[in-house]
């Protein structure tokens, strides 16, 4: 046995300069990328939602005919909205909550823009049913499905709904009239 070192040398690696032939291939390359986006472009652009599915995103309301202590269900974006306008006594009752023992917390006034008016997405936050107005413990809405039971501000007083009915975004365009989305 020698204990005898060998080494091999390795040839200076050193980089080829760039040929003709390379930058044709990247040229080449980038057309090939930016014909394959020209070509998928109008198949992804199709799946965008359509002008009469946009116009639905939003909808105005004449409020100006609901009577005092009348609930008007409209749709919107396929989802019952309920507008309610709401007596001296229904607002009196929904502001005097203490709001601590609510299960989902909220007071009357983040709920409402106007405190006649109350806006809500009528659809229950337990399984997606929908409520009946002036009905239940509360004479604000009642899930027959399962007992959950909203008062007159939409909050969740009883039942197995976890959350509040939610209410949307929405606008006084006039006194008259609103804009729900």
């Amino acid at each position: 046995m020698s204990n005898v070192a060998t080494t091999t040398t390795m040839p200076n690696s050193a980089h080829p300069e760039p040929t003709r032939r390379d930058m044709l291939y990247l040229a080449t390359g980038a057309v090939a990328a930016v014909g394959a986006g020209a070509l998928a472009w109008p198949f992804i652009a199709q799946m965008n939602p359509d002008a009469s599915t946009l116009a639905l995103s939003s909808t105005e309301v004449d409020i100006g005919a609901i009577p005092e202590g009348q609930i008007v269900t409209i749709k919107w974006r396929g989802k019952p909205v309920f507008i309610r306008h709401r007596t001296k006594k229904e607002i009196e009752e929904a502001v005097n909550v203490d709001v601590a023992k609510l299960p989902d917390p909220q007071p009357d006034s983040a709920r409402v823009k106007k405190p006649e008016w109350l806006v809500v997405i009528g659809v229950c936050t337990h399984l997606g049913c929908i409520p009946l107005g002036h009905q239940g413990p509360y004479d604000g809405w009642f899930c027959p499905c399962h007992g959950s039971a909203y008062d007159t501000s939409g909050r969740i007083r009883q039942g197995p709904a976890p959350r509040n009915l939610v209410v949307p975004d929405y606008a006084f365009l006039t006194p008259t009239k609103i804009k729900v989305g």
